[in-house]
């Protein structure tokens, strides 16, 4: 394996978090090689299960995760994050079929339509998403912690992220927003194109959604890794500014991309309270 290799799917992850690269500063990639490689993991099955438009060559490379995940334990892994993973004692802590269920948990969600509502996208989005936090609960904290709060702010940031595309899917079969806000707003798929007050109107009231949730995410039990944490004080940021904003999807788009003074601050306090932890 080369250092190129690795770096390649870490950099695929910090692309589409760039807000992780100052989260870096608080976890060392010469201490922990494998919390890394496991926030690079997860990038690569979300883009096999949300970035690849023919369920078909999704459940393909899915599929190859799964033969790879099921027999890393033995064989120390192909890829060059499973090589690392399996490098570590705590990856062979955990039983295979922890490994494996993400993997399973995306094949299932392939070709999932659109929600009917927001309670109804919480829960298919609780079935990936969760089971990524439960593996990556147990790799931080160990197998007793409760992974409950992790899989709501890890779903919830999905549906933020899944907003932030919401004129670039409008072609897929699963949409940003449910049925019953695109109804109560008069919206078709079409209108979702193009700016409108009808559609800024839908993604405030969605906004508004994710706000609620992701308060009541903070009395659930369980941890947040260092990442996890970061991306829930950034996700929560992003949709508090951008709830009360005149163009919500601009400002949206704006925030995800920053790195300022304030997220430095979001990922001490992150990387605080994972010590807190486990110290």
């Amino acid at each position: 394996m080369t250092a190129n290799a690795l770096q390649s799917y870490i950099d695929k992850w910090l692309a589409v978090q760039p807000q992780q690269r100052i989260a870096l500063a608080f976890v060392d990639q010469d201490t922990y090689p494998g919390h890394i490689a496991l926030a690079a993991l997860e990038q690569e099955l979300l883009a096999a299960a949300y970035g690849i438009r023919e369920p078909q060559v999704a459940a393909t490379k899915l599929n190859w995760w799964a033969e790879e995940l099921s027999a890393a334990a033995a064989s120390g892994g192909r890829h060059p994050l499973t090589q690392v993973l399996f490098d570590d004692e705590r990856a062979h802590a955990l039983p295979s079929e922890q490994w494996v269920a993400p993997v399973l948990a995306a094949m299932a969600q392939l070709e999932q339509g659109t929600a009917a509502d927001f309670p109804a996208q919480l829960a298919a989005g609780s079935l990936l998403h969760g089971a990524l936090a439960a593996l990556e609960t147990a790799w931080w904290f160990g197998p007793g912690a409760s992974h409950e709060r992790a899989a709501r702010v890890a779903t919830l940031s999905h549906l933020l992220f899944a907003l932030l595309r919401l004129e670039e899917d409008v072609e897929r079969d699963r949409l940003a927003l449910p049925m019953t806000r695109l109804a109560r707003h008069g919206l078709s798929r079409g209108q979702l194109r193009m700016a409108s007050a009808a559609r800024e109107d839908a993604i405030r009231a969605q906004l508004d959604d994710l706000h609620a949730a992701w308060r009541e995410s903070e009395r659930l039990p369980g941890p947040l890794s260092a990442f996890r944490g970061l991306e829930s004080r950034h996700g929560r940021a992003m949709v508090a500014r951008a709830r009360t904003a005149p163009d919500p999807l601009s400002v949206l788009r704006k925030g995800q991309g920053r790195q300022g003074p304030a997220v430095a601050w979001q990922a001490w306090q992150a990387a605080r309270a994972w010590r807190r932890q486990v110290d």
